[in-house]
C-alpha cells in the first residue's frame, strides 16, 4: 500500500511537471480561439501548416538560418567558458601567489553583481572598438572566466581531490599542464558537464544581450527571430505560429540536457572510481 501511494504520488508529481510542456505541443496545433478557450493540451486536429509557416517565419530568412547564427554563438562561448574556468580553477585551488585571497574575493563579489549593471559600459566599450553588430562581445568575455560561479564551483572540486594525485603524477614526469589534462579534469568531468550544460541554456536562451549587441536581423539568434514574429499589440498575430516555432527551438536544449545527464552519471561513476 505504501508503495502504491508513493507510485501514485510520483506519477501525479509527473504529470503536472511534463502537463506545460504537453500543452506547448498540443497549442502549437490549435487555432487562436482554441488556445484561449480550453487547457486541455489534445488539438481537435493535427494541422502541421503551423510548423511550416513556422519554419519560414516573418523575416527573409528561416529557422534554419537563425539556429546556424545561434550555434555561431554557443559553440565558441561554451569551449571558452569551460576552459578559462578550469585554468583559472586550477590557479585558485593548486597554487599560491600574492594577494591570492584578495583575488577570490573579488571573484566572489563578482558574483554578486547582477549583470545588467555591467551590460551599458561594455555596450559603450565594444561600440568604441567598432565591434557592436559582430559577435565577438557575445563570445569573447567567455574566454576570461567571466562567469564566477563557474569558477567558483571548479575550485570546490579540485579542493576535493587530494594533492597526492598531483605528487604521484609529478612523479611519473607530468608537468603542471599534463596533470591538469590527464590527472585532475577526468576527475571534475561532471563539474564540466555541468557548466557546458548551463552555457548552453543561458546562451540559448539570452535575449536581452543579443538585442543590444546584434542590429542586423540576419545576424540574429534564434531567441531575437522569435521574438520578430509577436505583433507588438499582442493580437495581430497567430499564436499557433509563434508557440510551433517555441518547440522547434526547444529542441536543442531538451536534447543537449537529456544527452548531458546521461554523461553526468557516468562522469560520476568515473570520479568515483578514479578517486
Amino acid at each position: 500500500m505504501k508503495k502504491l501511494l508513493t507510485f501514485t504520488f510520483l506519477f501525479v508529481l509527473g504529470a503536472a511537471t511534463l502537463y506545460p510542456l504537453l500543452w506547448l505541443i498540443g497549442a502549437s496545433f490549435k487555432t487562436n480561439e482554441e488556445i484561449f478557450s480550453s487547457i486541455w493540451f489534445m488539438p481537435k486536429s493535427l494541422d502541421w501548416n503551423s510548423y511550416r509557416n513556422a519554419w519560414r517565419t516573418v523575416t527573409p530568412y528561416d529557422m534554419g538560418h537563425y539556429f546556424i547564427n545561434t550555434f555561431a554563438l554557443i559553440l565558441p562561448k561554451t569551449v571558452f567558458a569551460v576552459f578559462s574556468s578550469v585554468i583559472v580553477a586550477y590557479g585558485f585551488a593548486r597554487f599560491d601567489f600574492p594577494l591570492k585571497k584578495f583575488f577570490f574575493a573579488l571573484l566572489i563579489c563578482g558574483m554578486l553583481m547582477p549583470s545588467i549593471v555591467t551590460i551599458m559600459p561594455r555596450y559603450l566599450m565594444w561600440n568604441k572598438l567598432g565591434l557592436i553588430d559582430t559577435y565577438i562581445p557575445l563570445t569573447l568575455p567567455s574566454l576570461f572566466a567571466e562567469e564566477g560561479m563557474f569558477v567558483f564551483i571548479l575550485v570546490q572540486f579540485f579542493k576535493g581531490i587530494p594533492r597526492e594525485f598531483d605528487d604521484a603524477a609529478r612523479i611519473d614526469g607530468c608537468g603542471t599542464l599534463k596533470t591538469l589534462i590527464y590527472v585532475l579534469v577526468p576527475c571534475i568531468r561532471p563539474a564540466i558537464v555541468s557548466i557546458g550544460v548551463f552555457t548552453f541554456l543561458w546562451t540559448m536562451n539570452d535575449f536581452l544581450e543579443p538585442l543590444i549587441m546584434i542590429h542586423s536581423v540576419e545576424k540574429y539568434p534564434l531567441s531575437l527571430a522569435l521574438r520578430l514574429s509577436v505583433d507588438s499589440t499582442g493580437q495581430g498575430y497567430e499564436q499557433r505560429k509563434v508557440i510551433a516555432m517555441s518547440v522547434i527551438g526547444l529542441i536543442p536544449s531538451v536534447a543537449v540536457f537529456a544527452l548531458a545527464q546521461k554523461k553526468f552519471v557516468s562522469g560520476i561513476t568515473a570520479g568515483g572510481l578514479t578517486g
